[in-house]
């Protein structure tokens, strides 16, 4: 979107009416509008961000249809309503009027948020990010009430960060996978009856955390009606090249995304080639040389150049070699080949593996939606427990709990579970390790629990030494069952904390203290290398989804990639076990033989 007014395309896309809701919002909270209306935007916005499907097949002209999104009401609905309808909104030019065009740039500074970017308009009249740079140099911010030299630092920190953001291209997989899903869904329907095959490639098949740009393979006789198909779907807002049988365009996210189209006789290898990685292939072209064999995009020829040899499937070219077939997220030349030459590739886990989910946010704390209609969600998609983890009191920016509404919050959970004899709700929290290693609650609320998590949120600058000590001491604690998120970062907004892994890896395996992969999009915390490291020590591993509102349940899916590039089977993963398994194996228990 342009920074006053945003862009509109010839067809509104699932994540750009989110992006214009998510304004909306900070426009209300930097005018000082009641939160109840603030939050109602923000919650629309994320349940159409993760919605999963294209919303104009829910709307279908009729704007009651899209209340049956959760977190739309009947206002937000109309409005969507309109800007589908018209490709613009009224109330959006309302609200955005008098608002200076910086201030959104401002807002993408990590830890500015919309109250502080309204303080520094209206107190000091910083309307952008270089006058806000600026300011903080001179030392001018900490004239501001609740404002010091640290805030200055942190906010030029902040700048940085978002300037070497901005120099790439790279996006979460979050946000790649469903858009590429899309591209593929939107070629297809056009071009159907010319389709034989079609795949994105790339880092993508590979489930990379971060995507540069996307790879898509088409397979048909009709490679033409494909291209042009291609370069005119509403998704795209420029034409970089346009071949015969080989396209590249920008969409309207700024993404790049480049197509080829083949004959089905080179599917097999072509698909494996652009699949990549880089230097899986070259191993894989080293060992087709062993063989006499010269192996490219195209298929396999012998190295005199005699006789050429296709490969329709991708299998066959593994096959072709004598190797295991390799899946994609294994493909990163981390001894796959040798495995597969041996046939020992793991089973990798799947996503029907997982039975319970334990990590999620209701709204009493930090969530979108209540723990009700959370548990409903997770229940839908064939789960059998869920873990209410809200914020403890310490994370007061996350609305955090206090013990006294802990209790309040039991009392919901124990009516739930009186409804499901095939589901459960676990009482649990996410409870903030402080700086010096301290827990948020005291033991009594703990041992009333059915487990803990625990992670950092605060003084996430420590040095190496100081975060590993406090997080150790944490892990030490009896009571403490889960380590979420270890390394705290953001992917393109937060830099991993100093904490030495190797030493975290050694106390939980010694306290029995399990580590989780956390699949939140914008987190993919533990990554693939590190779940590998953390199971050959011997840690016990759970996939969580972190999610806020029923959609961030895919996280889930993103989690399980995680694990599947770090090489984990489901007998890895505790939450592949059913709810009265997994509590046996909670040190909390194994401490107390229950």
């Amino acid at each position: 979107m342009p920074e006053q007014k945003p862009k509109v395309s010839q067809r509104w896309t699932n994540q750009e009416i989110a992006q214009l809701l998510y304004r909306i919002a900070d426009i209300l909270e930097i005018q000082g509008e009641i939160v109840f209306k603030v939050v109602a935007y923000r919650r629309a916005a994320d349940a159409i961000e993760h919605l999963g499907r294209d919303i104009r097949d829910i709307w279908q002209n009729d704007p009651k249809n899209l209340r049956a999104i959760q977190g739309v009401g009947e206002a937000i609905a109309d409005k969507i309503d309109e800007l589908l309808r018209t490709g613009e909104l009224g109330y959006y030019k309302k609200v955005a009027k008098g608002i200076p065009p910086g201030i959104f740039e401002m807002l993408t500074i990590p830890d500015v948020g919309p109250k502080t970017v309204a303080r520094l308009w209206k107190e000091l009249k910083i309307t952008d990010v270089v006058k806000l740079e600026k300011a903080a140099r001179a030392g001018k911010l900490r004239d501001l009430k609740g404002f010091g030299a640290r805030s200055e630092e942190k906010i030029l920190a902040g700048i940085e960060a978002q300037r070497r953001k901005k120099s790439s291209t790279r996006v979460t997989l979050g946000a790649a996978y469903p858009f590429a899903q899309q591209m593929v869904d939107a070629l297809r329907a056009a071009c159907w009856s010319a389709i034989r095959d079609i795949a994105p490639a790339g880092s993508l098949r590979r489930m990379k955390p971060t995507i540069g740009d996307l790879d898509i393979l088409v397979s048909s006789d009709s490679p033409q009606q494909i291209i042009d198909a291609f370069v005119n779907l509403p998704q795209v807002r420029d034409v970089n090249a346009k071949g015969t049988t080989k396209a590249s365009i920008v969409a309207q996210n700024g993404l790049q995304v480049d197509l080829r189209v083949l004959e089905s006789k080179h599917w097999g290898a072509a698909l494996q080639y652009f699949t990549g990685s880089k230097e899986h292939n070259i191993d894989l072209r080293n060992i087709a040389l062993d063989q006499g064999l010269s192996l490219s995009e195209w298929g396999f020829k012998t190295v005199k150049g005699e006789k050429e040899i296709f490969t329709p499937r991708e299998e066959e070219v593994y096959e072709k070699l004598g190797l295991q077939w390799i899946p994609p997220e294994l493909r990163e030349a981390t001894s796959e080949l040798e495995a597969a030459q041996k046939k020992k590739l793991p089973r990798l886990i799947e996503l029907k593996d997982l039975k319970g989910d334990l990590q999620s946010h209701s709204t009493w704390s930090d969530g979108n939606f209540t723990i009700e209609q959370m548990a409903e969600a997770a229940r839908a998609r064939g789960l059998k427990y869920l873990a209410v983890t809200d914020h403890s009191q310490g994370l007061g920016i996350a609305r955090g709990l206090t013990p006294e509404k802990m209790k309040q919050q039991w009392k919901e959970i124990d009516a739930l579970n009186q409804r499901w004899s095939d589901f459960q709700v676990l009482k649990s929290v996410e409870l903030e390790i402080h700086a010096d290693g301290s827990l948020d609650l005291p033991d009594d609320v703990l041992k009333e629990l059915d487990l803990v998590l625990v992670s950092t949120h605060s003084a996430l600058k420590q040095t190496r030494d100081k975060i590993t000590a406090r997080v150790v001491k944490a892990l030490q604690h009896p009571l403490v069952d889960i380590f979420a998120h270890p390394t705290g970062r953001l992917l393109g907004n937060r830099e991993e904390t100093a904490l030495d892994l190797e030493e975290v890896f050694r106390v939980a395996k010694e306290t029995g203290t399990i580590l989780e992969i956390d699949g939140a999009p914008d987190r993919l915390d533990l990554d693939d290398a590190r779940v590998r490291r953390a199971r050959e020590v011997g840690v016990d591993i759970v996939i969580d989804s972190d999610a806020h509102s029923p959609d961030g349940f895919a996280g889930l899916f993103f989690g399980v990639a995680m694990a599947r590039r770090g090489w984990l089977e489901a007998r890895d993963v505790l939450n592949t076990l059913e709810w009265k398994e997994v509590r046996k194996k909670l040190k909390r228990n194994r401490r107390t033989n229950l």
